[in-house]
């Protein structure tokens, strides 16, 4: 396959000193960096992603978005730890190099891994790559299959210090209602519902494992020249000790269909030949043995979840501490989310909601 497909780091369209960055790795790190240069990966609405070729070798940095404050969701010392955890139990995750927690040096705590080169799946089709039906059927087996092994880790050395399993569920729905409405600004009345209804629905749960919490076809590495394996797995910010069903119901609620709500079709789930959101837990519990009985729920949560990081970020670009102009769209993507749940919760199932 021809290497245009590969995913390319272009211009640098947020406007970041690195001056300082070239002298630190010099001096912090075993990097050659004689000849030195920084290009920007397209990145979506969160963590922002530079490409940084160091004599002719490639690495990858992230580090938070221009006016984030909401530490915990990034956090580029954890993503570094939990690599740094994984990197010989789970063989999807790139190596990490270096973590700096200077904001001196660009501005904002920064991680350094090295990049696995391969075809990352964004919101549009891209032109001449093979995304038949057989294969984005395989492809999405295969991503359910890598969430199945992932929890499936044993929780020793070190990977059990990631999180705080008991009570999960309920400081994840409570902290993310109560995060919904501290960044509010215009009034949606199915989220207000949709946030009452999962706190009257919290399952309990036996049995955590480690969760990745943005298990997402944009956050897959695919083999160039067979787009249905997956390379590696991005974005580990997130992850935890907690409630697999919780990992499952955030990647229901990027896993657009078909005949969804157009705003909410960022992931290209919804080509012909990809499980639906049914089928995707149905290959779970097969391969699992879990008790899915209460998807409703996560996937509900996941929903919910999503609309509340799509507001957060719609609020700092209505406080104009962001000026991307792609942001002015989130409030559609925020009221495809509130209404897709409240029709899931209103037909009793998780796909084929139109």
């Amino acid at each position: 396959m021809s290497g245009s497909h590969l995913d390319h780091a272009g211009e640098i369209t947020v406007q970041t000193d690195f001056s300082s960055l070239k002298d630190y790795l010099e001096s912090h790190s075993e990097l050659s960096v004689d000849n030195f240069e920084v290009k920007q990966f397209p990145s979506g609405f969160s963590n922002l992603t530079y490409l940084l070729i160091c004599n002719g070798k490639e690495y990858v940095m992230r580090r938070p978005p221009i006016g984030a404050n909401i530490k915990s969701a990034h956090d580029m010392g954890r993503e570094f730890k939990v690599l740094s955890l994984l990197m010989k139990k789970y063989s999807y995750v790139p190596k990490p190099v270096l973590y700096c927690e200077d904001e001196n040096v660009i501005g904002a705590p920064f991680y350094i891994m090295e990049r696995v080169k391969g075809v990352i799946l964004r919101s549009k089709p891209p032109e001449g790559l093979n995304l038949s039906s057989s294969v984005m059927k395989n492809l999405s087996i295969n991503t359910v299959n890598k969430m199945v092994e992932l929890h499936g880790l044993p929780l020793i050395d070190g990977l059990e210090t990631l999180g705080k399993p008991e009570g999960y569920n309920v400081r994840q729905v409570k902290g993310w209602i109560k995060r919904y409405f501290a960044a509010e600004t215009d009034d949606i009345p199915k989220m207000n519902f949709v946030s009452e209804w999962m706190n009257d629905q919290i399952p309990e749960y036996e049995n955590p494992t480690l969760i990745h919490n943005d298990f997402k076809y944009d956050n897959l590495v695919l083999d160039s020249d067979d787009l249905t394996s997956i390379m590696a797995i991005l974005d580990w910010e997130m992850a935890t000790i907690g409630d697999p069903l919780m990992d499952v119901g955030t990647s229901l609620g990027y896993w657009a269909e078909a005949d969804d709500n157009p705003a909410l079709k960022y992931n290209l789930t919804w080509l012909p030949g990809n499980l639906t959101r049914q089928e995707f837990v149905d290959h779970y519990a097969d391969q699992t043995g879990r008790n899915v009985d209460d998807i409703l729920f996560y996937y509900v949560f996941g929903l919910f979840k999503i609309g509340v990081i799509v507001q957060q970020i719609y609020a700092r670009y209505k406080k104009g501490l962001t000026k991307d102009p792609r942001f002015a769209q989130l409030k559609f993507v925020l009221e495809g989310c509130a209404d897709t749940a409240y029709r899931a919760i209103e037909y009793k199932r998780i796909s084929h909601l139109k």
